[in-house]
């Protein structure tokens, strides 16, 4: 029966065990197949390599293990068969037959250093095994091997310092060979690989005219039941038996071939095979016959014609029972033993079922085009998704503060786990395997409805739509099928990139503008299209699917999908930069104005819509509102102090707010909240947003044997503070939707001020730059790095990223939410997922396993996370996938810049700049970490391993302040204002702001003066202290004409972060844009994300290079940094990622 399948370097082993039709079920041999790369053969003065791909099986036979003189450790195949790529038609079998023994001449030459000279070990080393084989406690073991002639393991040979780079085999006068057809005399030298071969032992033969290439090298004794024994083979593998030429007596080391004394060998056995055509193979008569019954509902297949070793075999491990024991369910899940009888049911049962399964097919249809089987509700069931016996509810969690510890806390009811485990334990299974001992059958049975549960739970669970909130409506509308599927037979997902397509379909909306302003025809169709999706005209079927493998080696998996059609209450606007969605904003404001006006009651719900914009952008939006309509009553929230100005009533009567999406950051702003939402005990102090995400788990460990206990699963594989770092997160969020819940319930005359705007219900809430809250990913929270933009953190908590039910989120809408974006990042479908959620809460599959959620639990309900997860097959895989582009094709739409901007080209200049010497040296001092010998010009991020301690924040420092680069950023904006007609124009500089470039370009911009004596070009910059305020004054000189003296004399250069790179506004007088640094934001290795980066570099440009732009040309320079000689460094390699076609593409979803 099928034993194991395991994936290696450029092929497949699979293991097939033959074991005892007996009560023990004991191996008594194995067929190993490799598919895939058999065989590599360095070509003599070539760096080609001939290599051998195709399959290969070797038959095993244990029967020496088990019968005396027992055999300890590797046994060889006893046959093998191989069928070449290269020759298809021809199958070779060898048989093995008796070895020869023969004596073979083994003269060495040029001394080398041994391995063990090389690991570093002295004569220290030899003296302490010495000591150690005369210990009292080693004595006898050390009599013993003497007597096996392994007295070497415990003893070096006097020449062990020394291996010899070359050695000569030769026939020996005394040989006794039977005939052996391979040669193995020849010359054979020591290879200078190291670290990749047992012991740095190899020594190769070339091939020459007849002769092959043969290798000498230590094949390692793994169980170490004896010593590792030299061998020449054909094969650089020591795995590969039946490429074994010859054994040299274990106590042979490649000293020997140094010591004159020791160049005759004896006792060589040389492997013989001997060719055979066929191999027959015998297969004992079985009684056993399988059918699936149609008339039964819940047997799937059925095996009968058991005898009675057969049937104790099977239950010698069982579970239930009934019929006074006659009737046994196996045990295929639970404990050790389980894995025991799954074996016995593969080999006994399986090959059966599957052969019936192939030829007759089962009761449920396995083709890959098999249509869902829809289930309903029988009279007494309870609504798919609400069975608490089979979905069991998980333990809740408090808060309390530990004073202790002086930290909040969370704790479950004493005994929770152990009752929610037990729940578990007795919840029904979806496959129950039964066996009767009377009548020597097996019935195996599926139960759909209970994967269908687990399915619709999932779905509905925490949305207030499920029985949580005593509405099962909702649970009853969702409809629930299954499919039986074997796994070997499902698709793989087509994983292209999504794409989000333009409205072209739709039919134009008219809206009337101020000051004759018309939308164009695009931006009319994504009105429509947004409009639709506000009046609930817009539907998409939700779905969740669960999965479940039968116990043993069937291939058959149970896929349970639950569906709901729900109305799509948000959308994104995801139109190219430059293409207008702040007006298309406005239009969709205008048209439903009155409605909305009409809609304002007392005591909070408000007529105005929610605009959540980064800080910068607050002007921005009022100019653009104030330009494209009259009538529109605006509010600018800058922080707390704004916000103490507005009253309940003003916010009722409002038809704009604008807010920063970073509110929560300001001062006093969370305080107050809390104030209003009197609460007092729940709170020792105003939490501060938390300095980082969440931190995942680990949950698996890879390549080393860890112990584990019951208080910690993982082995402490995991970083101690990452469940500090959770419930420091954790605990953020629980109190602020608390302080949210405790505000709603609290009431506030219409005079009052300073009421927090989470206590408002918004006619519909927009949110700019969408982007900026889906920036994270699975893997950067994996890694445990802090994540420094506070404003996007701040937007998550603000939006409700990790809350399912709408109504508890921070910001309630009435009608509609709605993101906008000219980079959607919508490359993985984590982030597409989590785009749905947050635009009206539409549930796209998998997001009740999503990580964001993780970031924040305990290590228990990680740990119960991973356990019960539904399985990802390809199916699943696949609609995760389908689902995701569905969501973008009807909430979503993109749209290119049209003839606004005809006549209008971007021209890229790369500025090349070489290093000097001194600049070189403090270039490759700066690779903190990096080995002496491994510090280079070409150095790559992907060079750095955070793990290993390596730094490459200080090598982007480094890079970004390199006096040259200064120099050239000053010299292009003096080229640029001494050009003519650009004198006074104005240029923005991007930097990035993590790693202090923004510091270092204003230093150059303010310290270097021209040649001439003038005063240095300056600039303006946004300060740390600067209020949102102040910010969106200073961003506003460079939006706008100089219209005063002070605005003349004010300098032209405005030097931004590219954490300021979404959303402004700056067309109208830059023409004239300067990328300081390429920006690359990870810690190195495979910390970074390039759609990311090139999406932020988009962002940036679009800032100049958009609609509204009055000049024909746009400029773009980019400063990139070469060594002294013109080599490659880090800014030309940053250059080409970022503006990688394919990375653009993803960046913007240019499937459109």
């Amino acid at each position: 029966c099928l034993h194991r399948i395991k994936r290696d370097r450029k092929k497949w082993l699979i293991c097939y065990m033959a074991r005892e039709n007996n009560n023990t079920g004991e191996a008594i041999g194995e067929f190993r197949i490799t598919v895939g790369e058999l065989k590599k053969e360095e070509v003599a003065s070539s760096k080609d390599k001939i290599v051998e791909i195709g399959v290969k099986g070797e038959l095993t036979s244990f029967q020496p293990a088990r019968t005396e003189p027992l055999v300890y450790g590797h046994i060889d195949p006893c046959a093998t068969v191989t069928i070449l790529h290269s020759k298809p038609s021809s199958v070779e079998w060898k048989v093995k037959v008796a070895d020869n023994i023969v004596s073979l001449i083994l003269k060495g030459e040029e001394p080398t250093a041994s391995a063990r000279v090389e690991m570093g070990l002295t004569d220290d080393a030899s003296k302490s095994l010495e000591a150690t084989a005369k210990k009292r406690h080693n004595v006898k073991t050390f009599q013993e091997s003497k007597k096996r002639g392994e007295e070497r393991r415990w003893k070096y040979a006097e020449n062990w310092k020394e291996w010899p780079g070359k050695i000569t085999v030769e026939r020996s006068s005394k040989e006794q060979s039977n005939g052996n057809s391979f040669d193995v005399s020849g010359t054979y030298l020591r290879a200078s690989c190291r670290q990749t071969i047992n012991q740095d032992a190899l020594w190769m033969r070339q091939a020459n005219g007849d002769k092959l290439t043969l290798y000498i090298l230590v094949r390692p004794n793994a169980n170490r039941t004896g010593p590792d024994t030299a061998i020449i083979s054909l094969s650089i593998d020591h795995t590969d038996s039946s490429s074994i030429l010859a054994i040299l007596p274990h106590n042979w080391e490649p000293c020997d071939a140094l010591n004159e004394k020791n160049h005759v060998l004896e006792g060589v056995k040389t492997s013989n095979w001997k060719a055979m055509s066929t191999l027959e193979c015998l297969i004992p008569a079985s009684n056993i016959k399988v059918d699936s019954p149609k008339n039964d509902s819940e047997v799937l297949v059925s095996v009968s014609g058991l005898n009675e070793t057969e049937v104790s075999m099977l239950c010698r491990e069982s579970g239930l029972s009934k019929d006074n024991g006659q009737n046994v369910e196996l045990n295929l899940v639970k404990g050790q033993k389980a894995q025991q009888t799954v074996r016995i049911f593969n080999s006994i049962c399986v090959v059966p079922i599957l052969k019936y399964a192939s030829k007759h097919g089962l009761k449920h249809d396995l083709s890959t085009d098999a249509a869902w089987t829809d289930l309903h509700l029988l009279k007494g069931d309870v609504p798919f998704g609400t069975c608490l016996t089979t979905t069991p509810k998980r333990p809740s969690e408090e808060w309390y503060y530990d004073d202790e510890r002086k930290a909040w806390q969370r704790r479950s009811e004493p005994g929770a786990s152990r009752r929610y485990y037990l729940a578990l334990e007795a919840a029904p299974k979806p496959f129950e395997v039964w066996v009767d001992k009377s009548s020597g059958s097996l019935n195996a049975k599926c139960f759909p409805k209970v994967v269908a549960h687990q399915a619709a739970r999932q779905l509905l669970e925490g949305r207030c739509l499920d029985s949580d909130s005593g509405n099962t409506s909702a649970s009853e509308a969702v409809a629930v099928s299954f499919r039986l599927m074997d796994l070997m037979q499902q698709s793989d997902p087509i994983t292209a990139p999504f794409k989000v397509h333009n409205c072209d379909s739709e039919k134009p909306t008219l809206v009337a503008l101020k000051g004759g302003y018309d939308l164009y025809d695009r931006q009319q169709k994504v009105v429509t299209k947004m409009v639709t999706i506000e009046n609930s005209g817009t539907y998409f079927e939700e779905l969740e699917m669960s999965e479940h493998e039968m116990p043993g080696s069937t291939r058959l998996s149970l896929i349970a999908k639950a569906s709901r059609k729900a109305k799509v209450r948000g959308g994104v606007i995801a139109d190219a930069i430059g293409a207008g969605k702040t007006v298309i904003s406005i239009a969709i404001i205008l048209q439903g104005l009155e409605k909305s006006r009409k809609s304002a009651k007392l005591p909070n719900k408000s007529g105005a819509t929610l605009v959540v914009v980064p800080p910068a952008l607050i002007d921005q939006w009022e100019s653009e509102i104030d330009k494209f309509s009259e009538s529109l009553k605006v509010i600018k929230i800058f922080d707390h102090n704004s916000l103490k100005k507005v009253s309940v009533k003003n916010m009722m009567e409002a038809d704009v707010v604008i807010c920063p999406v970073d509110i929560l950051e300001a001062k006093n702003y969370l305080e107050d909240l809390f104030r209003a939402a009197k609460l007092k005990k729940e709170i020792q102090e105003v939490p501060k947003l938390p300095p980082y995400s969440g931190q995942m788990e680990v949950t698996e460990a890879k390549g080393i044997w860890i112990p584990a206990t019951s208080q910690d699963p993982y082995a402490g594989s995991n970083n101690s503070n990452n469940q500090k770092r959770r419930n420091v997160t954790a605990y953020y969020t629980f109190i602020y939707l608390k302080a949210i819940q405790e505000l709603r319930n609290q009431t506030f005359k219409p005079n009052d001020k300073g009421v927090p705007l989470e206590y408002f219900e918004w006619e519909r809430v927009i949110v700019d730059e969408i982007h900026e809250s889906l920036c994270t990913t699975k893997a950067e929270v994996a890694e445990d790095k802090t994540f420094k933009e506070k404003n996007r953190r701040a937007g998550r908590e603000l939006l409700g990223i990790t809350e399912k039910d709408i109504r508890k989120r921070p910001l309630i809408f009435r009608k509609s939410i709605f993101g906008l974006t000219g980079t959607p990042l919508l490359d993985s479908s984590s982030r597409v997922i989590e785009l749905a959620s947050l635009m009206g809460n539409t549930y796209v599959i998998g997001l009740s396993s999503h990580w964001r959620k993780l970031e924040r639990e305990s290590s228990r309900d990680i740990f119960l996370h991973n356990y019960l997860e539904p399985k990802q097959s390809r199916e699943v895989r696949k609609n995760i996938q389908r689902k995701c582009q569905e969501y973008l094709d009807v909430a979503c739409c993109r749209n290119k810049t049209g003839e606004e901007m005809d006549g209008i080209d971007k021209l890229e200049h790369v500025r090349v700049v070489r290093m000097t010497s001194k600049e070189k040296e403090l270039y490759l001092k700066s690779q903190s970490g990096i080995a002496p010998e491994s510090k280079s010009l070409s150095i790559t991020p992907a060079d750095f391993d955070p793990s290993s301690g390596h730094d490459i924040t200080k090598f982007l420092k480094q890079n970004a302040g390199l006096q040259s680069r200064g120099k050239e950023l000053v010299r292009i904006c003096r080229e640029i204002l001494s050009t003519k007609g650009d004198e006074q124009t104005k240029i923005v500089v991007f930097t990035d702001g993590r790693i202090g470039a923004g510091d270092i370009a204003r230093e150059f911009l303010s310290a270097d003066a021209n040649e001439d004596g003038s005063d240095p070009i300056g600039c303006t910059w946004l300060d740390v202290d600067d209020s949102i305020e102040v910010k969106n004054k200073k961003i506003s000189w460079y939006q706008t004409g100089d219209a005063t003296e002070e605005d003349r004399a004010r300098p032209r250069v405005l030097v931004l972060h590219f954490e300021h790179a979404a959303g402004l506004n700056l067309q109208t007088e830059c023409h004239n844009l300067i990328l300081f640094t390429p920006l690359y934001v990870g810690e190195g290795a495979s910390t970074s994300d390039p759609v990311s980066d090139a999406s932020t570099e988009l962002q940036a440009i679009g800032r100049v290079f958009r609609a509204g732009q009055t000049h024909h040309e746009v400029n773009v320079y980019r400063i990139e940094l070469q060594g002294p000689n013109g080599e490659e460094c880090l800014d030309g390699q940053l250059i080409r990622r970022n503006t990688d076609d394919e990375t653009v593409a993803m960046a913007v979803n240019a499937g459109e």
